[in-house]
């Protein structure tokens, strides 16, 4: 018996993983987050597969789900929306499974930073604009912040940032960004990306707010902030040049 974590990409169904699919379709019992999960990939289970909806489960139910599902010699299937490497409470939900000693396997999604970019049409890193990207959040209610991780510390750099979880937040993101990119910074909020009521708001830094006002975003949006995003002068990459000698041409 195991237990398979499967991200379940950023809400459309049919950006699940070829693997995912066939490993929901492999497995009797299935957890899927309800509230952000779509059930068409609920699609992919075996007819009679027991579906569970974690919404309104604790750990504790959760674990015993697995515990039951072992003794049973049931393999599982834990959907979870997006990618499994952030902000999935992948790692709590594993360290009991170790105690417990039951195998898991972990299939990666697609982010939602990905899927914001592509509904963006923009690339994230732009050759001599921004190089990097930060993934990060704000405190909330679920955990804080550790004291080191600062909004205004990443902006220094000039990175592009995709912040998580936070558009409760969105007058302190501003306020903390705004002196290290200006006000002429592009900025973005992109929510539930890839779904058909997806909701994206193009901005700048002063004027994210009043753009935030007239279309009201609540949940699973993500904000995109640096001069990446509205980058049109800009150096090519000597990647493709027909000057840049690499081992694949001639």
């Amino acid at each position: 018996m195991t237990v398979h974590f499967i991200g379940a990409g950023p809400g459309a169904a049919d950006l699940l993983t070829l693997r995912g699919r066939d490993l929901l379709a492999a497995c009797p019992v299935c957890l899927y987050a309800g509230s952000i999960v779509p059930r068409a990939m609920l699609a992919h289970c075996p007819p009679d597969a027991e579906l569970i909806d974690t919404a309104p489960l604790s750990l504790d139910a959760i674990e015993g789900i697995f515990v039951r599902a072992q003794a049973a010699g049931q393999d599982v299937a834990r959907l979870q929306s997006g990618d499994l490497s952030l902000y999935s409470a992948v790692a709590e939900q594993t360290r009991r499974l170790d105690r417990l000693g039951i195998p898991w396997t972990m299939t990666p999604g697609v982010p939602a930073f990905a899927a914001a970019s592509a509904v963006l049409g923009r690339e994230l890193t732009v050759p001599e604009v921004a190089q990097t990207v930060v993934l990060t959040r704000v405190s909330g209610r679920a955990s804080s912040m550790p004291a080191r991780e600062t909004l205004a510390a990443y902006a220094a750099t000039g990175a592009t940032l995709a912040i998580h979880l936070a558009i409760h937040a969105l007058d302190r993101i501003v306020a903390e960004t705004l002196p290290h990119y200006g006000a002429d910074c592009p900025a973005a909020i992109v929510a539930r990306a890839s779904w058909d009521n997806q909701v994206v708001v193009k901005a700048t830094l002063g004027t994210l707010l009043d753009r935030a006002r007239d279309t009201p975003v609540e949940r699973t949006a993500l904000v995109l902030v640096g001069p990446a995003l509205g980058a049109s002068v800009f150096r090519e990459s000597a990647l493709y040049s027909a000057e840049y000698h690499r081992r694949f041409r001639s």
